[in-house]
């Protein structure tokens, strides 16, 4: 696939973002209108892999309503979120606004931030929970997260594991409530494209752009792509929780995160990697 499809392919998939930022502010599931809570999207290893944050500058890659920004300028940080979607930024400097914290938010396409950023470099790189799906070119961007990253900084992704994602998030029409594989686990593949009229969220329809595209990444993809542009792994961690009931038959466990009864698959994973 060229070039330039992968960025028609983007361009949709910005577009498909601006329209679903409307929903998700005013969804159940990100509850913006409640008690402002960030700390409610990261598993406790999270934190134990990022470390100290106070002090620190923070880039938060992909951020979407930067609900996980917010969180790293609670815990003392020089935060800074980037999302392609004007939509999306505009939305997070005003949820960031009224919790009363200083962030920066930059539009730009995640390829393009060396340059929106003005060459800056952070000490820690933190991206996941549904991002590196809409990326086209792994390579491409581990060689912009080294460039990103000062001597000694730290990548961390938190993503939905690749088995997760080749799982039916519910059953077709005539099947059961079985947990089937329906997409690859491997990419290689090229694009799904998706024309969804609704979002992971509650709330209305999506109005507008509804397509959308997604590559599937292995963690094979991912670490080697990391280790390619120069960057070590440290630590790789895999969880059988979610942050939300992803299926009918998940429970809530004691962290609050929510688990599938049997089988006990990995549903996230975190990867710690240093410049």
């Amino acid at each position: 696939m060229t070039t330039d499809e992968h960025a028609r392919m983007m361009s949709a998939n910005q577009a498909n973002w601006d329209a679903r930022t409307p929903v998700h502010l005013a969804s159940r599931f990100y509850g913006l209108d409640q008690d402002l809570d960030p700390a409610r999207w990261f598993a406790s290893f999270e934190w134990d892999d990022l470390g100290e944050l106070a002090g620190r500058d923070v880039l938060h890659l992909q951020c979407h309503l930067g609900t996980e920004t917010i969180a790293f300028a609670q815990r003392g940080a020089r935060a800074v979120g980037l999302d392609f979607s004007a939509a999306s930024v505009a939305a997070a400097n005003g949820i960031a606004r009224r919790a009363g914290l200083d962030v920066t938010y930059v539009q730009a396409n995640v390829y393009d931030a060396v340059e929106a950023l003005d060459r800056r470099r952070f000490d820690v790189v933190y991206t996941g929970k549904g991002a590196l799906c809409y990326l086209p070119d792994l390579d491409r961007w581990a060689g912009v997260v080294a460039q990103l990253l000062r001597p000694g900084g730290r990548l961390y992704i938190v993503e939905f594991h690749p088995l997760l994602n080749s799982l039916g998030p519910k059953p077709g029409p005539g099947e059961g409530p079985e947990l089937l594989l329906r997409h690859d686990y491997l990419g290689g593949s090229g694009a799904v494209h998706r024309d969804a009229t609704h979002t992971y969220t509650d709330g209305p329809a999506v109005e507008g752009a509804t397509d959308s595209y997604e590559w599937m990444h292995g963690i094979s993809e991912v670490v080697n792509a990391l280790v390619q542009n120069g960057l070590t792994i440290r630590h790789l961690t895999e969880s059988d929780e979610l942050p939300w009931p992803r299926w009918p038959q998940m429970a809530r466990t004691p962290s609050g995160w929510w688990r599938l009864p049997e089988p006990r698959i990995p549903l996230l994973y975190g990867l710690l990697a240093t410049c």
